[in-house]
């Protein structure tokens, strides 16, 4: 392997992953790392030059890479949103992407200073979301449903719609002067319309196959993954045999059938698959940032600024304003959508072939397209990247603006833990399948969920709250330990905990395994008939502010009481268990929510005296 090439994969792969644990850790915008990163390591330092590299198959690498994303995109498209969110979306989708076209038209010809044919080509490139950018924004925002489905499903119908519509703006700049008007209605439009239905027709026929193999268990369990990533880069090939962006449409179908046919066992290959798409949207966006050519960005002129400035503050809120008129959208929903419109990777690679064949076939000012078009996808990147949760906190579009909490089981004592990590500050929402114990919760002021947690319903009625961590305190250890199982994707397997399933010890090898199970809830011998026990003996959660003074008491009592949470100022909060494999002591303004013995707390919840330890006060 080539030196160069050792480069590209070092600085890509090595480069991209670090970016995305930065911005995980950091709470940061991934996409706006990844595309400084390839501007510094292209443009910038010259070190990548990813086209020269890989040579003619650069540009059908990312075109399939594309389409391997708007596929993972299609599969989030569930038709049960639309009860919701219906109206939204075919007003985002139908009546608002003509509407941008037009004035991201005319603003490129009066605004940017381009002629009518380079201008119409623009208006249609930047009316596309890309999936690539928003969808990570939206795994890391905690945006509410309703508002989350408008820019989810936007992005990802509007993606093949765009490039279809840049497509067919090309082709008919691009006719003959003799061809005249029966050219288009004869020739093109008839093509473009057998080519949507054949792409659509592709999309449902493979969705339809792959059911069938599954159900009729004709595909192994090794296959499936792979299976499903071929099928989606084949429909894309043949829809794109017949014309260009009709693939893409071909891919979104694919996932969108997949979704609503509710294939079995789709979920865990679609985990795997996300994580796959991760990895190749990181890849793509410093390959493509990389391979800018100083001399595109040379081409940056006070027209091109000033055509990117009309297009995010002018062209796109007033679009939405105009499509979303006497709908059911709310001011905020409303202002939220105008704003935030990032454009990503088929913008990009539309604008990069699109405007190389006009400015071929002699159109003036056709060279500036796709500057104009590169200078739209930073800007929106930096400034929709790092304002979409601020902006979404500020209008009350989030889930919540704090870590909450999610108990499964409403038992006495898992009722008093919530009522007091509420009272800390803490959102809390306890589950339950008993509509019985789920109203004495409601009675304490504690909000709830009455499903089963386990069910198709129940995971989505979950994604509709505010829950980062999870607790599974039910009687049942098996039970617990398939909640935390089935869930850990969703909150990540160091954020779900569960009652002890054990007695005392925790044996890992014979026991309950650590991936059938989350994290244990302090120690091993605090099960659920251990706390249920202390409980009815009067022993109760208090929540114990820590001071300077009364830190070092607070290390010295840890054996006269259970720590369960430690409360942070700004109220971000962890979860005491043993696994963790060392000891927390808690530190000055932080709030310790601990179960007590009643001789040990005073109305004011302060210690007051010692109290035997519990496992001699209740025996499980």
């Amino acid at each position: 392997m080539s030196q160069d090439a050792i480069l590209l994969v070092f600085f890509v792969f090595c480069g991209g992953m670090a970016a995305q644990w930065i911005a995980w850790r950091f709470h940061l915008p991934a996409i706006v790392l990844l595309f400084c990163l390839g501007l510094i390591l292209g443009p910038g330092l010259d070190i990548l030059h990813p086209s020269l590299l890989i040579g003619p198959l650069f540009h059908p690498i990312v075109s399939l890479a594309v389409a391997l994303i708007v596929f993972e995109g299609g599969m989030a498209l569930d038709f049960r949103q639309l009860s919701v969110a219906g109206e939204g979306v075919l007003r985002l989708t139908l009546v608002a992407l003509p509407i941008n076209w037009i004035l991201g038209s005319a603003a490129a010809h009066y605004v940017g200073g381009l002629t009518w044919g380079p201008a119409f080509l623009f208006g249609s490139i930047v009316v596309v979301t890309g999936p690539t950018v928003v969808l990570p924004l939206l795994r890391q925002a905690k945006l509410r449903p309703r508002i989350a489905a408008f820019l989810r499903w936007e992005a990802i119908l509007n993606d093949p719609v765009g490039a279809i519509l840049a497509t067919l703006v090309l082709e008919i700049l691009l006719m003959k002067p003799d061809e005249g008007t029966s050219f288009y209605f004869f020739s093109i439009l008839p093509h473009l319309l057998i080519s949507m239905v054949v792409a659509i027709g592709l999309g449902v026929g493979a969705g339809w196959g792959v059911k069938e193999l599954f159900v009729r268990d004709l595909m192994p369990e090794t296959l499936k993954m792979p299976l499903l990533l071929t099928v989606a880069l084949a429909v894309y090939g043949l829809g794109s045999i017949f014309m260009d962006g009709a693939g893409l449409m071909a891919a979104t179908v694919f996932g969108m059938a997949l979704a609503n046919l509710r294939v079995p066992g789709l979920n865990e290959l679609q985990r795997m698959k996300e994580s796959l798409v991760v990895l190749i949207v990181s890849l793509l966006f410093i390959l493509l940032t990389a391979d800018l050519q100083r001399a595109v960005l040379a081409r940056l002129s006070w027209s091109v600024l000033a055509l990117t400035c009309a297009t995010i503050f002018l062209v796109r809120p007033l679009g939405i304003y105009l499509a979303t008129l006497r709908s059911g959208l709310s001011s905020s929903e409303r202002i939220f959508v105008g704003w935030i419109a990032p454009r990503g990777i088929v913008a990009a690679a539309v604008a990069g072939v699109s405007g190389i064949r006009l400015s071929e076939a002699g159109f003036a000012s056709a060279e500036f397209v796709m500057p104009a078009v590169f200078a739209v996808i930073a800007a929106t990147m930096l400034l929709h990247g790092f304002s979409l949760r601020p902006l979404a906190r500020k209008l009350h579009l989030t889930l919540s603006n704090v870590p909450a909490l999610a108990i499964v089981g409403a038992s006495p004592w898992s009722r008093n833990l919530a009522e007091v990590v509420i009272r800390s500050g803490t959102p809390v929402t306890m589950v339950d399948t008993s509509a019985r114990a789920l109203v004495l919760a409601r009675k304490a002021g504690i909000p709830v969920l009455h499903t089963e947690i386990l069910s198709e319903a129940g995971a989505e009625s979950l994604e509709e709250l505010p829950a980062d961590y999870l607790i599974a305190a039910t009687p049942d250890a098996i039970y617990n330990g398939m909640v935390c199982a089935h869930l850990a994707p969703h909150f990540g397997r160091a954020r779900v905990y569960q009652v002890s399933p054990g007695l005392k010890r925790l044996d890992e090898y014979r026991g309950l395994s650590r991936d059938a199970r989350g994290k244990l809830l302090g120690e091993p011998a605090w099960n659920f008939t251990c706390l249920d026990t202390l409980y009815q003996d009067g022993w109760r959660f208090v929540a114990l502010p820590v001071t300077a003074e009364t830190q070092t008491r607070f290390g010295e009592q840890h054996l006269e009481r259970l720590d369960f949470l430690i409360i942070r100022p700004g109220n971000s909060f962890s979860i005491l268990s043993a696994e963790d494999g060392q000891e927390v002591f808690p530190m000055a303004g932080e709030v310790v929510v601990c179960m007590m013995p009643p001789s040990m707390f005073s109305a004011e919840g302060s210690s007051v005296q010692r109290k035997q330890h519990p496992m001699e006060a209740a025996e499980p």
